[in-house]
């Protein structure tokens, strides 16, 4: 398996492991009864829960991007040093996301959205290019 395809499905664990967290503690703040009922009405949530559900969907939408550069750079065969090296980069920056975006890092939750980004955009243009 190729390094970007190592980190996809890392990604991809990384991406539950943030589910199953932001699940913890909203069932901290309002109770399983709620997380697994029908949720017909929202609640009030901490702070912490509330942006621990938004880095969940941050990173969905990361997680499309990236995805897109390692399909992309795998169907090409452009893979090379420089893509391993970004989609590791890609996600060292997500795993930083999640303390950040959680404890409200201002402005390092922006910089590291960013250093996310930017390797996921250069392994697209290295295929195309």
């Amino acid at each position: 398996m190729t390094a970007e395809l190592t980190v996809l499905a890392l990604a991809a664990l990384l991406q539950a492991f943030q589910i199953g967290l932001a699940g913890a503690v909203m069932n901290r703040d309002v109770g399983m009864d709620w997380n697994t009922g029908p949720r017909d009405r929202q609640p009030d949530f901490s702070a912490l829960t509330g942006r621990l559900r938004r880095a969940v969907n941050n990173h969905f939408e990361a997680l499309a991007f990236f995805t897109i550069a390692v399909v992309t750079v795998t169907a090409s065969g452009e893979g090379s040093r420089f893509t391993a090296l970004c989609a590791w980069v890609y996600l060292a920056a997500r795993v930083l996301y999640i303390p950040a975006y959680a404890y409200g890092w201002t402005p390092w939750r922006t910089v590291i959205w960013a250093v996310g980004l930017a390797p996921t955009l250069l392994m697209i243009l290295a295929a195309l290019f």
